[in-house]
């Protein structure tokens, strides 16, 4: 087989490729590319030219398809009435999260890759924050760690401890001024709230874990009030650290040789 051969099947095979995406997907992905070029901002309205079924040269029910697409993934919103029309909307960043668990919900990372990533922005988020927080922001994640304090009476109420120990995570990375690693943090955080392993593990009583969590955070919240970068972020990082133990090891005791 000779190498023109060769590239010949390669393109019939990148042509079935591009035949295979939907009309609607490529409309929509036009749409998209024209917001983005003209620099369009939320709440600007997108002219009609452009959601036009002869502009665009499809029929009205692939262009409906596309808007549909565009709104599901919250890039646009449409408005009737007076003053009404198709406008460009602001995705938020637990809607983007929601999506994102979709793409890992049947085949999640393991706890390793993700402590592995989390040992690593996690006390650079934590250093961000430090000396940056309102005195409102500090007592909220005070009111937070409050609801892990007492030890927990059922499966349930431990379950939902654990779950608060993770919002104080989440909260964090919100405060977070570089927006792309709040949103990884934040990201990372959801993928372990829906993990099943991890859920059956924080179900678990551990009073231990619960009293190394609530003294890691304690000495966070004072090293972020004082403005200590350096040990904010090293508290954050031993926090990592045995955290990834105890997750790891809980694991193992479940499936052995899968984490």
């Amino acid at each position: 087989m000779n190498e023109a051969t060769i590239r010949g099947q390669g393109n019939r095979q990148k042509d079935s490729s591009v035949r295979k995406r939907r009309r609607p997907d490529v409309v929509a992905d036009a749409i998209r590319e024209k917001i983005v070029e003209h620099g369009l901002s939320p709440g600007d309205r997108i002219p009609s030219g452009w959601v036009a079924p002869e502009q665009l040269g499809v029929s009205r029910g692939t262009l409906r398809e596309a808007l549909k697409a565009l709104e599901i993934q919250g890039l646009i919103a449409t408005k009737s009435g007076p003053g009404g029309g198709i406008f460009v909307s602001a995705v938020r960043a637990d809607d983007a999260i929601q999506l994102l668990d979709n793409l890992f919900l049947f085949k999640a990372p393991s706890i390793a890759d993700i402590y592995g990533i989390r040992k690593k922005l996690e006390p650079e988020l934590a250093a961000s924050v430090a000396g940056k927080l309102t005195d409102e922001t500090i007592d909220h994640l005070k009111d937070t760690i409050r609801l892990y304090e007492e030890e927990p009476k059922t499966a349930e109420e431990e379950y939902s401890q654990r779950l608060a120990e993770l919002d104080f995570h989440s909260e964090l990375a919100s405060r977070c001024e570089n927006a792309l690693l709040g949103f990884i943090c934040k990201f990372l955080v959801s993928l372990l709230r829906d993990m099943t392993v991890c859920r059956e593990i924080y179900r678990e009583p551990n009073p231990q874990l619960r009293e190394a969590g609530l003294h890691y955070q304690v000495r966070l919240l004072r090293a972020i009030k004082r403005g200590d970068q350096e040990e904010a972020r090293q508290i954050m990082h031993d926090h990592m650290i045995e955290a990834e133990k105890y997750m790891l090891e809980m694991a193992a005791i479940r499936a052995p040789g899968e984490h």
